[in-house]
């Protein structure tokens, strides 16, 4: 397909397509004259991973450009999986040794490895770190609950990947899910907070907008 075809195919606007190809996000096409080249639909599945990375995850170009590597270089999935998961993160304070040794115990009994140069790993020990700098680390004493209820998230998030027919669209359905389903797991703990309160507490009229 000519240009004009793959944005009517992809929904990436020409002028995009033509940045992409210059950050070498995209590949470039097989050239049938000087000014022209031909594309293929091995280019719009790389068109709608490289959005879902930067409209969705807000990924930058140089993290886009990290995954797209590994997928070209034939780094392996797993590899491929956790180079697009460092664009989802965010590094942790510097002080943050205990928040480390915390995290291995409450992981201990599932097996996880805490690596204080994992991006997940850093974020997780920022994030303790910041409890415990707002007085509210009792807060974490129900820790061990937490990551047990992630690691069953993280398998239904997995299984969602069966069958998928592309590393590109594994990678695109992983960034995805993992972006929109961190919001809704978080819309479906507030409800479930509502419910169990309103157990615990007694019942009251459904929490109105403002």
């Amino acid at each position: 397909m000519r240009m004009a075809e793959l944005s009517a195919e992809s929904g990436v606007p020409v002028g995009t397509i033509k940045f992409y190809l210059r950050e070498q996000l995209l590949p470039p096409g097989e050239r049938t004259s000087p000014n022209q080249a031909r594309y293929s639909a091995e280019h719009v599945r790389r068109l709608k991973l490289v959005r879902a990375l930067m409209e969705t995850g807000g990924f930058s170009v140089a993290e886009v450009r990290r995954v797209v590597d590994s997928l070209d270089n034939s780094a392996g999935l797993f590899d491929t999986l956790a180079v697009a998961q460092y664009g989802l993160t965010h590094p942790a304070a510097e002080d943050a040794d205990w928040a480390y040794q915390r995290l291995r115990v409450a992981a201990a009994d599932r097996g996880w490895v805490i690596d204080p140069a994992d991006p997940a790993g850093r974020t997780a020990a920022g994030l303790l770190n910041t409890f415990r700098e707002l007085g509210h680390e009792r807060l974490l004493d129900r820790l061990e609950r937490y990551v047990e209820l992630a690691e069953g998230v993280a398998k239904a998030d997995l299984d969602q990947l069966d069958g998928l027919s592309s590393p590109e669209a594994v990678v695109e359905t992983a960034v995805v899910g993992t972006v929109l389903g961190d919001a809704l797991f978080a819309a479906l703990r507030r409800l479930a907070q509502q419910q169990e309160a309103a157990r615990r507490f007694g019942s009251g009229e459904p929490v109105q907008e403002p």
